[in-house]
């Protein structure tokens, strides 16, 4: 039977919550993505002081035996540990809350009335079905739905 794979991300996340949490990391996202024939379940972690690659072999060690005796997964999958990155993706009310007045990004599914298919500017307001962005002289009220990705800003 083929599970779903957001349940199959959140069993995921519940299983490995205390550990990752005992060895003083945030769970900032779980994904499990199929790519080609291969399945993939990806933690993201972060930590105050940032994440560097002990750390992420460090939470992979502690939580590859508690995912095996969980057993949330009903086929074969690669598991990878990583930091989400200085250019993370803002999928939550709680990630958008520890960046706040920071400079983001928003990707459009299609361009918006004016043809644009991306902002970016200052995160104001993060809601349940919109986000607003400063761009200047202009602020963006854009539906969730209409924001294929949302993420910080690190190209400068």
């Amino acid at each position: 039977m083929a599970q779903n794979i957001k349940n199959v991300a959140q069993a995921a996340r519940e299983a490995i919550a205390v550990t990752v949490a005992e060895l003083g990391y945030e769970i900032w996202d779980v994904e499990f993505v199929k790519e080609g024939a291969s399945y993939y379940l990806r933690i993201y972690i972060d930590h105050e002081n940032g994440i560097y690659i002990d750390d992420c072999e460090k939470v992979h060690r502690a939580i590859d035996p508690v995912l095996d005796e969980a057993d949330p997964i009903d086929r074969a999958y690669y598991l990878e540990v990583s930091s989400p990155g200085l250019g993370r993706e803002l999928k939550c009310a709680e990630h958008a809350e520890k960046f706040m007045g920071e400079k983001v990004e928003a990707r459009f599914f299609a361009p918006d009335a004016k043809g644009r298919k991306t902002v970016v500017g200052t995160l104001e307001a993060y809601g349940d079905k919109t986000v607003t962005i400063n761009i200047g002289e202009e602020t963006a009220v854009l539906e969730h739905k209409a924001v294929a990705k949302l993420c910080l800003y690190d190209y400068e």
